[in-house]
């Protein structure tokens, strides 16, 4: 199937023709071009340039008469005799009166915003807040948005009422509590954000806090605190030490009396016992002197090595 021709196509055409057609004439009707009036052939040539301008006018006007509405937009018409229209045209292709019509397109899209904050705590320490905003227009109001806000809407209202909301919450918690409770200020600061955003008919879709940022002073103070907090529990582990090695040498104390009562007691009841207890010390003597590789020449009273019971006692005189 051939292609259609353009409009430009369609034009050049209807241009040649009308030129052959004024050729024609003139060439036909030469003996009575010199009994004066216009050329031969003008009227004709003239014609056809007019088709061709009234061709060209449609085309132009029938353009005009046309916007498109791209995707994730909608657009409103102002009329220069009724103002804003009701209307919200979706996605597509719409008709409107050139001049007295103008199309005014909104972005629908969640877009995204960032707005920080410098507030005070319930405390009264500063803290510097970064929030970022997901927001969009609600489509059924974007007559009402250009009338009272323009297009420019975000930037006329989301600042305004997230630094209000934010001090407002903020000021409810302590500095520590914005760290250990981040995810209720969170909540809060999104619900009250988007009941104040709907006032404007603006929708969120969601609000983050992104950052926290405490004073360099509250910064110092929170890291004294910290080593404060550490040196006490050590010191608390160090008297825990010392009650243990206290209570320690106590319990030794006391097994190393008893021993000795009970030592004394033995050696009372029984003389065998020192013998005993020399026999221990004497093979205990001897097996640190078989394993060691010095040579020694002792006797054996020094070494404690004579386990014969002496009687050292002096012998009575006749």
């Amino acid at each position: 199937m051939a292609a259609r021709p353009t409009f430009s196509q369609l034009a050049g055409r209807l241009l040649n023709q009308q030129r052959a057609r004024a050729g024609f004439g003139g060439s036909g009707g030469g003996g009575s071009s010199s009994g004066g009036g216009s050329p031969p052939g003008l009227g004709s040539a003239l014609g056809g340039s007019a088709g061709i301008f009234l061709l060209v006018a449609g085309g132009y006007v029938v353009n005009s008469a046309l916007f498109n509405v791209d995707g994730g937009h909608r657009a409103i018409k102002y009329t220069r005799l009724h103002g804003v229209s009701d209307e919200v045209y979706p996605e597509g292709t719409h008709l409107l009166i050139p001049w007295f019509e103008t199309p005014i397109t909104f972005d629908i899209r969640t877009k995204p915003t960032v707005i920080p904050s410098l507030t005070g705590t319930k405390d009264l320490q500063m803290v510097d807040i970064q929030v970022r905003v997901l927001h969009r227009p609600s489509v059924a109001h974007l007559p009402t948005i250009y009338r009272e806000l323009g297009t420019d809407y975000a930037e006329r209202v989301l600042p305004s009422i997230v630094n209000e909301v934010l001090k407002s919450v903020v000021a409810q918690f302590n500095a520590s509590q914005l760290v250990t409770q981040r995810e209720m200020v969170s909540r809060l600061v999104k619900d009250t954000l988007q009941r104040r955003a709907r006032r404007f008919n603006i929708e969120l879709d969601d609000v983050s806090i992104t950052h926290v940022t405490f004073s360099p002073a509250f910064s110092d103070a929170v890291e004294a605190k910290q080593i404060a907090q550490q040196t006490a529990q050590r010191a608390a582990y160090l008297v825990d030490q010392a009650l243990q090695e206290k209570q320690s040498i106590i319990v030794k104390a006391q097994g190393e009396a008893r021993s000795a009562e009970l030592i004394g007691e033995a050696v009372k009841q029984n003389k065998g016992f020192l013998q005993l207890r020399k026999l221990e010390a004497a093979r205990e003597i001897a097996a640190l002197v078989a394993n060691s590789g010095n040579k020694l020449m002792l006797d054996a009273d020094s070494l404690l090595l004579d386990t014969t019971d002496r009687d050292v006692s002096p012998k009575k005189s006749a």
